[in-house]
């Protein structure tokens, strides 16, 4: 593949989510002249700080998974290490079978090593289905599988539907009977490949977690929201000299190159300008990759353009303190097989600390509505969505106060999805993009939702412009897990 070297070259990022920002920011630790291009009024994407009734908030992603370096790394490169801060609470529950019930401990992304480790949340039926795993013949995953379709199998759909689910749609408001093994949960396919029964190899997976015990904290939000982290970077970027346009959408993306000069360059066509660029960073969905790539590269236009989205809302809600009492925690997860409409609540003023902190009289929590397929749900006005959330808020914890102020966010195709084949879908844009000199991608819809793999997806996406592949061999082989699994959960 042909590179372009961006020490002394003029690079253009388009996109100016945290995946756009943090290759930006590695682009002007190379030595390169940055222009940054977003079609939005505003940076960040799906990160987004805002706030309620006087206190600071998320209005987007409230955390960021510590046990990878990326996301804490850059926070602290762009001036906010005194701001990050871990959850107050870890406790967590689970909303199903008519009451909350602790969050279980002990299993791999809502896989267990035991069937004990679930008492409490499954009935005993699907307590005993679990027991069966061990004499079951070998269950072949093949190159991918779905994550509900391979434990079911072992252990039975309860498990999936009371707690996997429930995790997983945490993460990318999906279905577990179609998101990809391989690409969410990698260390789980890793394990089927070699193993016969799954609560063994999660057993062993537990094992080798406490034989090597990783310090510090799983999860870190950042005082005034984890949406300050896109606003630190942009000015960081321009404090070294980057420039950022932001309402400037790009509407062509056409190679320069001739015969005699393959490397020659990209011509980007946004708003009413022309730019010139050494090299395109493609920092955006997949939507628009595909209509930007689709003159150079019609193969990767075509690819990304069957990457499916799942939409969503985050509701909050405001409350006076006095007389109001919460269950203790962070917050509760609810199953779709008990028929709510709210999949999540964070008791946000709970969780962090510094919120409570900053207005010790409010009280904030959070609901989730939408997954991939809903859309009667968000088909509703703001305040049915706030009426909702109160509904089962109330169902859950007998919450019945007024809320002093609500705020609904939507995230119109926010998430993507990744069902089965993913990864292999992965390698063909990185194939098709690769026959393109000067040109990488990054963000959301390749290696992992979660913040940190966003980041690492922009690292990769930099350093192969520089003609070092292996950060992009290594995503593309081994996703970035964007939920915690491990043996403490």
């Amino acid at each position: 593949m042909s590179t372009t070297g961006t020490r002394a070259g003029h690079v253009v990022v388009i996109g100016a989510g945290i995946a756009g920002l943090a290759a930006a920011h590695r682009l002007l630790g190379r030595g390169a002249r940055v222009t940054v291009l977003e079609a939005a009024d505003r940076v960040g994407g799906k990160l987004l700080a805002g706030e309620i009734a006087g206190a600071r908030v998320d209005l987007g992603a409230e955390s960021m998974l510590a046990r990878r370096p990326e996301a804490v790394t850059l926070a602290r490169e762009v001036g906010l290490a005194e701001r990050l801060r871990t959850p107050a609470t870890a406790t967590a529950s689970i909303w199903t079978r008519g009451a909350l019930r602790p969050m279980p401990k002990g299993h791999v992304m809502g896989v267990p090593g035991t069937a004990a480790a679930l008492s409490g949340v499954l009935s005993d039926e699907g307590l005993a289905r679990i027991e069966r795993d061990a004499d079951l013949p070998r269950t072949e995953v093949g190159d991918d599988v779905a994550v509900g379709e391979y434990v079911a199998a072992r252990l039975g759909r309860e498990v999936v539907d009371r707690l996997v689910d429930p995790l997983l749609g945490g993460v990318y408001a999906g279905d577990a009977y179609r998101i990809s093994l391989r690409s969410a949960v990698p260390q789980l396919y890793r394990a089927a490949l070699t193993h016969d029964s799954l609560t063994e190899a999660v057993r062993e997976i537990q094992a080798t977690a406490a034989a090597a015990p990783q310090t510090g904290p799983v999860f870190m939000g950042i005082e005034g929201g984890v949406g300050t982290l896109p606003l630190s970077v942009a000015a960081s970027v321009r404090a070294r000299g980057g420039e950022i346009r932001t309402g400037t959408r790009v509407r062509e993306l056409r190679r320069t190159g001739t015969a005699d000069r393959p490397d020659a360059g990209w011509r980007v066509l946004a708003g009413d300008r022309e730019l010139h660029a050494d090299a395109v960073v493609l920092a955006v969905p997949a939507p628009a990759a595909a209509g930007l790539l689709r003159a150079e590269s019609p193969a990767a236009a075509a690819e990304l353009a069957a990457v499916e989205y799942a939409s969503m809302a985050l509701v909050t809600l405001a409350y006076r303190r006095a007389g109001l009492r919460l269950p203790e925690g962070s917050g509760f997860l609810v199953p779709p097989v008990d028929g709510r409409t709210i999949k999540a609540s964070t008791f946000a003023s709970q969780k962090w600390g510094w919120i409570a902190e900053e207005d010790p009289d409010v009280v904030v929590v959070r609901t989730s509505v939408g997954r991939h397929g809903e859309t009667a749900v968000l088909g509703r006005d703001d305040a049915g969505l706030v009426e909702i959330s109160r509904h089962d808020l109330r169902e859950a914890t007998g919450l019945d106060a007024v809320p002093v102020a609500t705020r609904v966010t939507r995230w119109t195709d926010g998430l993507p999805q990744y069902p089965v084949g993913h990864h292999a879908r992965v390698a063909r844009i990185r194939a098709h993009v690769a026959a393109l000199p000067a040109l990488a991608v990054c963000g959301a819809q390749y290696d992992g939702v979660g913040i940190p793999a966003c980041i690492a997806s922009a690292n990769a996406a930099v350093d192969q412009l520089d003609g070092d592949l292996r950060a992009v061999r290594e995503l593309t082989a081994n996703p970035v897990q964007s939920l915690h699994g491990g043996a403490g959960q």
